[in-house]
């Protein structure tokens, strides 16, 4: 049986060789990696999810001048204001670890990735800040039309950025337009066609995926905000505006996610067949069924999930039919082909905790849509809850979603290109990789919690608000002859 942390981890996580509470090197540097963009994915899909709520609330704002939507409008432009500052500080340190922990990736694609990463840079990254700023800054000092056209800037320069940024890592996925020569005793790759780079076969796939995954995130969290505030505050007509928008939203997007991911699947079984499998616990080649069920009947059922370990319900043939597109007998490639494979336990319980709160988001819609439309959706106290226990669930998926995209690759980091024990570090010792890991835990946790007070901020600051501006007194005394009345 193979070892627990290698089934977990893959091969680096061999960690009996060393002194208690270290890590080997290329392991403290993948999870620091993984930490690092965990916490700053949560903040860049903020802003790509935030991006429609805020130019439609600023049209909405500027066009009906009405109370409502400017204060929807100012309330999540400061919330989008967080993200930002958030993902700035949270992005930078990954362009470092490239060559502090990974300075074999940067030799051999850095031809590939510098082009995309510096365009992210100039070219959304300074839209977005700029135009923020006027966002934030500006509402007396532009017209309206300029200031509507700054939220759509705003809103395309987040788009943007999320474009360049998936640019690389489909390239590392499928990579294409390029060739491997010699350069100083090193093969390296050279940009030959960059069209073909940019727009390889998994860049469409990625990005409606990943942009889709951020609506939803925030449609959830848009929604359980205010379905947090009208909880509080039944008769806030800007709450109830947000949590039937959100509602909307999450109607057209969670099915939409759905679907989509159903051909992305395909699409991963036709160009990475290994991640597929890993996806689905599918070790040995043949026709394979779809655990739409899987329940772990003993500890090592959880770190080594195969058919005859776990409790199933699953459709005979289903995961051949979904790989091929219509054949149940279609033969699927199983892991056993495989010298090395990804840590098999994080993508597949991954994978199914993505698919099943995709389908509890889909119920959510469901409900939300019907009581809307039945006019009863503030009413209802158990939706009500379920959207407040459902704020942070988006941004769980889209995190699984995420493990299973970068964690089912491995062994390589560039498919079928670089191994990423090839691309780490030979120099970085266990103690500096595991201190610094200790350390990116720390700070990132610390920049959570700020971001988490600031929000609480913000909603105190809001129902405060409320009482002020929107709920009439509990009880309006009558008038008092000759004071502010008719005798």
């Amino acid at each position: 049986m193979t070892a627990p942390t290698q089934l977990l981890f893959g091969a680096a996580g061999d960690v009996g060789s060393l002194p208690l509470g270290f890590l080997p090197p290329e392991l403290a540097s993948r999870a620091q990696f993984g930490w690092t963009i965990s916490v700053h994915i949560l903040f860049a899909a903020l802003s790509i999810g935030l991006a429609p709520f805020i130019i439609y609330f600023t049209w909405k704002a500027v066009r009906t001048g009405s109370e409502p939507y400017e204060r929807l409008h100012s309330f999540w432009l400061k919330v989008f204001a967080v993200g930002f500052v958030m993902g700035t500080v949270t992005g930078i340190p990954m362009s470092f670890q490239f060559g502090t922990n990974f300075p074999g990736f940067s030799e051999v694609a850095g031809e590939m990735i510098g082009g995309p990463l510096a365009f992210e840079a100039k070219m959304a990254f300074f839209l977005e800040a700029v135009f923020l700023g006027v966002l934030l800054f500006g509402r007396e000092r532009v017209g309206d039309l300029t200031y509507v056209a700054s939220s759509v800037l705003v809103g395309f320069g987040a788009w943007l950025s999320g474009f360049w940024i998936l640019v690389v890592n489909a390239w590392m996925q499928t990579p294409r337009g390029y060739e491997m020569v010699s350069r100083n005793g090193m093969e390296v790759a050279k940009l030959t066609d960059p069209v073909a780079a940019f727009f390889n076969p998994r860049m469409g796939w990625m990005y409606v995926h990943m942009v889709n995954a951020a609506v939803v995130s925030v449609a959830l969290f848009v929604g359980g905000i205010a379905a947090y505030i009208v909880w509080k505050r039944r008769e806030s007509t800007a709450w109830n505006t947000a949590l039937k928008l959100a509602v909307v939203l999450l109607l057209v997007t969670a099915p939409l996610q759905a679907i989509h991911g159903d051909a992305y699947a395909r699409h991963v079984e036709d160009t990475q067949p290994q991640k597929f499998a890993a996806m689905e616990g599918h070790y040995e080649s043949g026709e394979a069924d779809l655990h739409l069920i899987a329940i772990p009947t003993s500890p090592d059922s959880i770190t080594d999930p195969r058919a005859d370990n776990l409790f199933t319900v699953s459709i005979p043939g289903l995961a051949s039919f979904l790989a091929s597109g219509g054949d149940f007998g279609a033969d699927v490639t199983g892991l056993d082909e495989y010298q090395e494979n990804p840590p098999v336990a994080l993508v597949f319980w991954s994978f199914r905790i993505m698919v099943g709160l995709g389908f509890l988001f889909i119920a959510l819609a469901l409900w939300g849509g019907w009581l809307t439309y039945r006019g009863r959706v503030a009413e209802n106290e158990r939706y009500l809850k379920s959207m407040m226990a459902a704020t942070p669930l988006g941004f769980g998926a889209l995190l699984t979603g995420w493990y299973v995209t970068e964690i089912g690759r491995q062994p390589w980091v560039i498919q079928d290109v670089l191994k990423t024990s090839e691309a780490a570090s030979p120099t970085l010792g266990s103690a500096e990789a595991t201190a610094t890991l200790a350390l990116f835990v720390v700070v990132y946790l610390g920049l959570i919690l700020a971001a988490l007070s600031v929000l609480k901020w913000l909603i105190a600051a809001e129902l405060r608000s409320i009482d002020v501006v929107e709920q009439p007194p509990e009880d309006d005394p009558e008038p008092v002859p000759g004071v502010g009345g008719d005798d």
